[in-house]
């Protein structure tokens, strides 16, 4: 049974409705009325992004059409403020790992496509995929996003068998804590097995909202050519009790514009539909040259740097409590810039074909992947950045693993929750990589990122707790959170 089949009668339930949630025509009317914006107008809505509110679309439509450079300073200057009112200072560390590229889409821009045959196929052995995660935890991961194509090799039953692998694999100090799952969309009975066996974040992105586009770009004989199937995979996702779910957009495919507000009008389905948990991250990569893939090496709506500033800015000012996640397809000198501008998780010491942990212990990185890596560095080196541009890393999984997702990380989320709880784990956390994994060079600059951020408890009841873990972890004890 193809893909089609099995999943014929699931289609019926979007196939009867006369619409989704997105209008095109209504994306459009909104940025055309606000074409030329006035700084007044623009200043209106940072008074309004300022108290921490999600914007509604006709005011995001202002700042995205806003060309004026001073308060385009401005916006960018509330991002920053934004996400460390909001998380802190702390920018969270994970790392893809790849466990199948064989695909029966055929997506025009991805270089997994089924009609691409210059690059190499392979989906994961469980010793294989053992080999991968312990190389991974040896350089200092903690949390991961489990990769796959959309084929019958990789059903559920197998992406499960692949979860319960990764979080079976121990070494002396280390272990994947938190797994999230980047996979094709699923049916409501497939997504309760995820949730048994303790997946994070059920990540699916639409690549793009805009109708007309998504059906030139994914053929309608394939899976993957069912517009409104890959819209509501949240909404399913959401039924069957996985509460902390994920979107993204690859920008490229069309207008960036249509598509911040894409993401946003998504968001609002998803925070009316579910008690206000709207999506736990957003992601926001752009398209990159991929092997014997030409659209890749000359996307249509190629979105420069400049622009991309501009609507990672948008986004955290939209939608403030949402996780921004810039992925290595972009330079280290772009994601330099963009994570002052609210991004709140990078991925770092990324390999991204499947094998390709063991295959390049060098972090060299082979060419026959679905997509090329703009920032190819270390952990190491990533981490060792991070502690001086004024933040901590954090490799923290407290929240996931202690039931805070969904609408109670909402709760928590608008109080005093990231200082009490999410800085000290993540000083927690940071302080295991150090100690076991990182550099020496690492080392003495961390020791002093920790002792800044610890003195900042002193007179609060969490101070004793701190400095108590800490001994702790000095003497041999890991996993130690609040």
């Amino acid at each position: 049974m193809n893909f089609l089949e099995k999943y014929k009668k699931d289609f019926e339930e979007y196939d009867k409705m006369d619409r989704d949630f997105i209008d095109d025509d209504k994306i459009w009317s909104q940025l055309d009325k606000w074409k030329k914006p006035s700084k007044a107008d623009v200043r209106m809505v940072l008074k309004k992004a300022e108290q921490k509110i999600r914007l509604d679309p006709e005011e995001t439509a202002i700042l995205i059409q806003n060309k004026d450079r001073e308060t385009i300073e401005e916006m960018y200057a509330l991002a920053n403020k934004l996400k460390r009112e909001v998380y802190g200072d702390r920018i969270v560390f994970f790392a893809p790992l790849y466990i199948s590229d064989e695909c029966a889409n055929n997506c025009k821009y991805c270089g997994f496509r089924s009609s691409n045959h210059l690059i190499e196929r392979k989906t994961l052995t469980m010793d294989e995929l053992e080999q991968e995660v312990r190389i991974m935890i040896n350089e200092g991961q903690k949390r991961t996003v489990l990769v796959y194509g959309e084929s019958p090799k990789t059903d559920i039953d197998f992406m499960c068998e692949t979860v319960k692998k990764v979080y079976s694999v121990k070494t002396e100090n280390g272990e994947i804590r938190r797994a999230n799952i980047n996979c094709a969309p699923l049916a409501r009975e497939e997504l309760a097995k995820f949730k048994k066996v303790g997946i994070g974040t059920f990540q699916v992105f639409q690549e793009t909202y805009h109708h007309e586009t998504y059906r030139k770009m994914h053929p309608a004989n394939t899976i993957k050519g069912h517009y409104r199937w890959r819209l509501y995979a949240q909404d399913r996702a959401q039924d069957a009790k996985i509460d902390d779910v994920a979107i993204g957009v690859l920008f490229g495919l069309y207008d960036w514009r249509f598509e911040v507000m894409g993401l946003l009008y998504h968001t609002i389905h998803l925070e009316e539909k579910y008690n206000g948990v709207g999506p736990h991250t957003i992601s926001f990569p752009r398209i990159t040259p991929a092997i014997g893939t030409p659209y890749s090496d000359h996307p249509e709506y190629a979105v420069s740097d400049e622009d991309f500033k501009k609507l990672v800015a948008i986004l955290r000012l939209s939608v403030p409590y949402t996780g921004l996640i810039c992925t290595a397809r972009e330079s280290d000198e772009v994601r330099r810039e963009v994570i002052q501008l609210g991004v709140s998780q990078i991925d770092a010491g990324t390999r991204i074909g499947v094998g390709g942990y063991s295959k390049s212990m060098g972090n060299q990185l082979p060419d026959k992947e679905q997509f090329s890596l703009g920032d190819i560095r270390t952990l190491d080196d990533v981490v060792r950045e991070t502690c001086s541009m004024d933040s901590i890393p954090s490799f923290c999984t407290a929240c996931y693993r202690k039931g805070r997702t969904g609408e109670n990380f909402m709760g928590y989320a608008k109080s005093k929750f990231v200082h009490n709880f999410c800085i000290p784990n993540a000083i927690f956390t940071f302080k295991e990589y150090l100690m076991d994994y990182a550099s020496e060079e690492t080392r003495k600059i961390g020791a002093r990122v920790i002792e800044e951020h610890v003195a900042r408890f002193k007179g609060e009841k969490v101070y004793d707790i701190i400095i108590k873990n800490l001994e702790r972890l000095e003497k041999g004890e890991r996993d130690l959170h609040i």
